[in-house]
Parts: C-alpha cells; structure tokens; sequence
C-alpha cells in the first residue's frame, strides 16, 4: 500500500469534503473512518442549509456555503435533495419580535441583507399553517435543506472518483510525530503514514486533538430528532423558533422533520446513543403549539447522532498552535452541515498553501489556550471510541 500524502480521520461530511478537494487538487489521500460514512452526526443531521441566525463570525462562512448549495451537483454529481425552500424563524410574542427586529438591524449595519424581518401577514403567507399567536419572524430565502445521508455518500463518492482512498472500519488507537511525518496506528494494528493530517473525527476530534499534544476542549451531544407519518402538504420553508428550539420541515414524501437540539444520551467510548424520550416529547408538543394541523399525527421513527460542542459553540478550523501539518476541522456544535461544501475547500487550502482564503479567525485552535510545542517524537494512544 502506497504512503499518502495526507490523512483525514473522519469519514463524516466535513472530512470527506476536505478529501475530495485534495484529490482535486492532484494529491494522494487516505479517509480512515472508525465505523463507516455517515455513521454519526453527518448521516443523522436534520440537514439545514442555512444562513438564517447565525453567529455573526459564522454569516461569511454560510452564505458562501449556500451559494455553493445552489450549484451542489456541479461539485459532487448528486443533487443531494437540496431544495431551496427557505426558511423562517418565528416571533412567538412581541418580546420575540423585537429581538429579531435587534438582530435584522445588527446584519444590516454590517452590511449583510439575507435576513428579512417580516411581519404576521407575511409569516402566514409564507406558513399559512402556523399557529395564530405567531407575531411576526425573520426569513431567508435562499435557504433551505439537503438529505444528510444522500449528501454525505455523494461526497464520499465524489471523493473516491477523484481519487481519495476511503478505508471503514479503521479507528485510529494512536498518534506520532516522528521524523517530519504523521504516523497513526488503527485498531488491529494497521500503520498508517504522511506527512499532512487533517482531524475531521467529529466528537471524536478533541481526543484527537489531544493525542497530537493539542488539548482543545470539546464536549458532546446526541442531537434528536422525530419523524411523523405522511400529512398532505402544509409547508414548504424550513421553520425554527426564537423562544424555544424548533427545527421543522416537511418532505416531499409528506413527512414531517423535528428536532432543534434536544439532546439523548451518548457514550463516546462506545458510540451508543440512547434516545431520552422526554425531551422527544417536549420537541413534538412544541412543533405542535405551533402547527395544530399536526394534531392525530403518529411518530413512526426517532434517531440521534453524536456531534461534538465546543465551549463557545464555533467550530474548530484552522492549522495546529503546535504541530506541524495538521489542520483541524471539528466541533461544528449542530451546525456544520450547510458549511461543508466551503470547509473542505478551506482545508485544503490551509494545507497546500498555507492560507486562508475566507474570514476563520474566530475558528483557531488556539483561541481557547495555547500548549506549549509539541516534541518530534510525540506519541500518545487514543482511548477507545467503540
């Protein structure tokens, strides 16, 4: 087997994005993935493309990515089930309303127009489904949502035609710099080497992070989501709340979507996840208050998938404080799967040239305490991840 010249640990969205763009650009790549593709939060997403209320440092990022979006097939070959539905936030109260009016008038002063405030009138003509206490809301219209798995294969598949080597079941035990390169060793004790690393690993990624002498701290949830039974058509844009979390759209199959952060119950050294059941109820009575028309709907199916949470909710982009020719790209808090498209293009930048070509500042490893250098001969053993 041919050496690499760069790792990606992570065969989610993000380290598959990374890998297609390195192919492209004519070099040798090697995916290890611990399970298979689209194992956690990539596969089990609820797949929302959007820029609407973003953290400010994340709105360059996100339009960007959404423009990339509208032209998905043109990157990957598959249309991704990208539908450029919109989406709405909505203002349960006027307290609410305020607050977006604050938000819109933030953007604005910066120059960024892609969210609109709308009164009730045009929060019913877009939602005419929504509940009548609804007071107005924010809206973007060139948002919208994927389907997470499709997309995820997609990328795996546009990554291995350009020629990226995507090996499953290969979960990394440990790390070494030694002699200018990345050595890594996976369970059952198959080494790997190159010299460029990427850490995509997802929740996985603080530990290994931690394992190239690198602490950044990173915790971890099982994001839910439900699915109901197939309603006649009632929605078209992609709706959350301000007061409370809301994520919530309707398939073309008639399928409603909910979820917006409610979290199960996740064992990182296993993989597991277990759903927690209250919580699911508390996501159903919400999409309920808001759209009665839900009434007499059955769940037919719930799932989670583990994401990992930074402390400040920003992901982690950007090369290594302390070691040379690793780059990371982790951490996406429940909120990476619009930016994927862009991030892979930003990491292999950051890996070929050195540069950064969008705003990331505000991503650097370093933002949350610097290590001291890591020593040549690092080496340290991961604890297992299932």
């Amino acid at each position: 087997m041919t050496d690499p010249d760069i790792l990606v640990v992570g065969g989610g969205l993000h380290g598959l994005s990374a890998a297609l763009f390195l192919a492209r650009a004519g070099r040798r790549v090697r995916v290890l993935e611990a399970r298979r593709v689209a194992a956690q939060a990539s596969g089990y997403s609820a797949g929302g493309v959007r820029t609407l209320g973003r953290h400010i440092a994340e709105v360059p990022l996100a339009l960007e990515a959404v423009a990339r979006w509208h032209r998905i097939a043109d990157l990957v070959g598959d249309g991704c089930g990208f539908h450029a539905a919109g989406q709405v936030r909505v203002a349960e109260n006027r307290a609410e309303l305020a607050l977006l009016s604050e938000r819109v008038a933030r953007l604005q002063a910066g120059g960024w127009t892609h969210e609109e405030l709308a009164d009730a009138a045009t929060v019913r003509r877009l939602l005419p489904a929504v509940a009548e206490h609804v007071v107005g809301g924010i809206v973007a219209h060139r948002d919208g949502f994927a389907a997470p798995l499709r997309t995820t294969l997609a990328f795996g598949r546009a990554a291995r035609a350009a020629g990226a080597e995507i090996v499953e079941e290969a979960r990394v035990t440990a790390v070494e710099r030694r002699a200018g390169r990345w050595h890594l060793r996976t369970r059952g004790g198959a080494a790997h080497a190159a010299p460029l690393l990427v850490n995509a690993a997802g929740a996985w990624g603080g530990r290994l992070a931690r394992a190239a002498g690198e602490p950044i701290p990173l915790g971890f949830n099982a994001f839910q989501m439900l699915l109901t039974d197939a309603r006649p058509a009632f929605l078209a844009p992609v709706v959350g709340a301000t007061g409370r979390p809301l994520s919530f759209k309707q398939s073309e199959s008639g399928h409603v979507m909910i979820g917006g952060g409610h979290k199960g119950h996740a064992d990182l050294d296993t993989g597991a996840v277990q759903l927690d059941v209250p919580r699911l109820a508390y996501s159903a009575r919400t999409a309920l208050d808001l759209f009665p028309i839900l009434r007499g709907a059955r769940i037919v199916h719930a799932w989670a998938g583990i994401e990992g949470v930074t402390p400040d909710e920003l992901p982690v982009i950007g090369r290594s404080a302390v070691a040379d020719g690793l780059v990371h790209a982790f951490g996406f808090s429940g909120h990476g799967f619009a930016l994927a498209p862009l991030v892979g293009e930003i990491v292999a930048g950051l890996l070929l040239d050195g540069a950064a070509h969008h705003p990331i500042a505000a991503f650097a490893p370093a933002r949350f305490g610097q290590p001291g250098a890591v020593p040549e001969t690092q080496s340290a053993l991961l604890q297992p991840a299932g």
